[in-house]
């Protein structure tokens, strides 16, 4: 017979069974320098873009979703560990050799791994290139991919003696398996972070993983591979996109095939907008100015998110939220613990589940380019106020890979009504000023606090 005390045990274990077969999986797919309307059905491009848009009918589509700062390793970073550049240090694009992000800020790695999660990175990583801030020291059990950006490399368009100096490598697992990057090779990324994902997905299917994939691409220099050269119709930028949504059906079809969708998160969204400068190579916004400016055209990023049973299918939602609420949220999805450091991220999951009278638990977020502080955004989504600074304008575009011309312009302290005039157009600070005296004060302690 058996006894009460081991029947009780088998009770507790298989409890225990149920709740981790519960635990949902986590996809992240990070695209780089993607334009808010370069996919349907955020944009009306002349190219298809059929898996985004299933992905966005299964799932539902955030057209406020912001990063904190619209520079590759900053954006990545944030996401990665829920805090804000001005509290890790890690501005603007670090290069070949950067120690990148401080192992004292966890990352979403290593949060899961503690969770029992299986961890994975196929793609871009860009926050760290020394051994302790590589993927495998921070949280990944696989990894594949670029330590930083593609065009580090000595085919750069601009200062190619200086790149040429440190050889563009592809890492597996630690360990470097191609030693110089060429541009065949280039044209194959796309393809080799897919496939690594999805053979990712077939060997866990029994077990709760995270998997990002943050793609090299539609960062230039371009690359496409064969399969979809001269597919799209809309020249190489085209081709570029329609590979990428080529990849994101070949991963939702992986969950599918493994019986593991209805119990998967697949969050899709870029680390920021568009380099514009590059013009036909670069992507489209229709917000005002582009990548590495603290306007709305490079922060305010396309969002879907998939959930079955949680979110509504082809769902639209206006809700404001951040990059850094990412990893908190999840926490509180999966049942992983917070990092023990301080972070900034907040859990959204109210504003993001549409529950009635939901709040963004934000009084600001902060907006910066490199190290420096341009301004805040009220949580509640409705005011902007940027602080005076210089930024970079487009008054030339490149084409085929060059870059275009800039000139340096200057903002005056100024107020924007996101809600009336989401194109940062019309200055509103002598009809609110106490709205702007508000997000004055609020700025103002963030830099004492952060930018000392």
């Amino acid at each position: 017979m058996v006894s009460k005390f081991r029947l009780w045990a088998v009770m507790l274990l298989c409890e225990a069974g149920v709740f981790a077969a519960s635990q949902p999986n986590v996809v992240i797919i990070f695209l780089d320098d993607s334009g808010w309307a370069d996919f349907h059905p955020f944009g009306n491009p002349l190219y298809e873009t059929p898996h985004v848009q299933k992905l966005a009918a299964e799932g539902c589509r955030f057209n406020n979703f912001f990063v904190p700062q619209a520079i590759c390793s900053a954006s990545r970073s944030a996401l990665l560990s829920g805090c804000y550049p001005g509290r890790t240090r890690v501005f603007g694009a670090h290069g070949p050799n950067g120690r990148g992000l401080d192992p004292k800020f966890a990352t979403m790695g290593e949060v899961f791994r503690k969770q029992g999660y299986k961890t994975a990175i196929f793609g871009k990583w860009h926050i760290g290139d020394r051994p302790e801030t590589r993927p495998p020291a921070r949280g990944f059990d696989e990894s594949a991919g670029l330590m930083y950006s593609n065009d580090m490399w000595e085919y750069h368009p601009v200062d190619p003696e200086h790149w040429g100096k440190f050889p563009l490598q592809y890492w597996s697992n630690g360990e470097v398996i191609c030693e110089r990057v060429t541009p065949e090779f280039q044209k194959s990324l796309t393809t080799r972070y897919t496939e690594r994902a999805v053979d990712f997905i077939g060997r866990h299917n029994d077990h709760p993983f995270f998997l990002y994939v943050p793609h090299s691409m539609p960062h230039v220099p371009l690359f496409v591979s064969d399969k979809f050269e001269g597919k799209s119709g809309a020249g190489l930028y085209g081709d570029v996109i329609q590979e990428l949504d080529w990849s994101v059906g070949q991963i939702i079809q992986a969950l599918e095939n493994n019986g593991l969708a209805g119990n998967t998160i697949v969050i899709m969204t870029s680390d920021n907008g568009p380099w514009a400068g590059y013009g036909n190579h670069a992507g489209k916004t229709p917000f005002r100015e582009f990548k590495a400016t603290g306007f709305n055209g490079g922060t305010q990023s396309a969002c879907i998110i998939k959930y079955p049973g949680k979110l509504k299918a082809g769902s639209s939602s206006g809700s404001m939220f951040c990059s850094v609420d990412l990893l908190p949220t999840l926490c509180r999805l999966t049942g992983a613990a917070l990092p023990e450091n301080e972070i900034d991220g907040r859990n959204v999951w109210p504003l993001i589940s549409g529950q009635p009278d939901a709040q963004n638990p934000h009084v600001y977020y902060p907006v910066s380019t490199g190290k420096k502080f341009n301004g805040v955004m009220g949580g509640d989504g409705r005011w902007k106020l940027h602080l005076p600074h210089g930024y970079r304008h487009i008054v030339a575009y490149g084409k085929d890979g060059q870059d275009g011309k800039y000139e340096n312009r200057q903002i005056e302290l100024s107020l924007f009504d996101l809600k009336a005039d989401p194109y940062e157009k019309n200055n509103v600070i002598n009809e609110y000023p106490e709205v702007a005296e508000k997000l004055r004060r609020l700025a103002a302690e963030h830099k004492k606090k952060f930018y000392k």
